[in-house]
């Protein structure tokens, strides 16, 4: 986001509303910043506190869903398919979105919401919320591999952030990392900088959340008391 920015512009960023009812809410008095009565056309920066009044926080859905292998995040080519063309067919599910992405090739775990004002709360690294991954790769998987990813790997100029690298006991071949960004293809760029190719790519956990008994396709709704729990998480409350 760019900031000054309109305060119908910055709500609907978030997720609050659409711009339109943002100004009805505006007009109603109901939107504040830092402490203020807000006015139509009145802009804001990163610095400001904006707070809505009687907000319903409560209409707000968060899905935690299994992303197959093979299926597209979003944006699918011909022939492709995404996440949301697979869910479709469950009418209880409308008007929802992907947090972040996966690639084609990966699976795994990935949060669905109609929520905007959780996207650059989740994504944004230097918040240092963790996503873990189950690796498996074409070698054997040696602790100076562990350490070298841990530290951190130069890719085209970038040094990603430092990381976590273990073992996955039972197949040497395989290992479990986690990283607090989510650069494009980053664990595979990451491992082909060694020498490895990334065979299997599985997310297993998203900040608290876990795959636990998920299925590939399965998903998952929070109930109440969790996304109220996930939203004071992220400073939503």
């Amino acid at each position: 986001m760019e900031f000054p920015m309109r305060i119908n512009k910055f709500l609907a960023h978030q997720g609050y509303a659409t711009r339109r009812s943002a100004d009805a809410l505006i007009e109603k008095g109901r939107v504040f910043i830092n402490g203020k009565p807000s006015t139509l056309g009145q802009k804001v920066t990163e610095k400001d506190l904006v707070e809505i009044k009687d907000f319903d926080s409560t209409k707000f859905r968060y899905i935690l869903y299994y992303k197959p292998r093979g299926v597209i995040t979003h944006s699918p080519e011909e022939g492709e398919i995404d996440i949301i063309t697979r869910i479709r067919k469950d009418h209880s599910i409308t008007n929802v979105f992907p947090i972040g992405r996966l690639d084609k090739d990966s699976e795994g775990l990935i949060l669905l919401t109609n929520d905007g004002r959780v996207t650059e709360r989740i994504l944004n690294p230097e918040l240092g919320h963790e996503r873990e991954y189950e690796v498996t790769v074409d070698k054997r998987v040696t602790q100076s591999l562990l350490n070298r990813l841990a530290k951190g790997v130069l890719i085209e100029g970038y040094l990603t952030k430092p990381a976590k690298a273990l073992p996955n006991k039972g197949n040497d071949h395989a290992f479990i990392i986690t990283l607090t960004e989510g650069k494009k293809h980053q664990v595979r760029r990451m491992c082909a900088a060694f020498g490895y190719q990334v065979q299997s790519l599985k997310r297993t956990r998203m900040l608290d959340f876990e795959l636990r008994s998920l299925r590939p396709g399965a998903k998952y709704e929070l109930t109440s008391r969790e996304a109220k729990t996930f939203q004071t998480t992220l400073g939503l409350h």
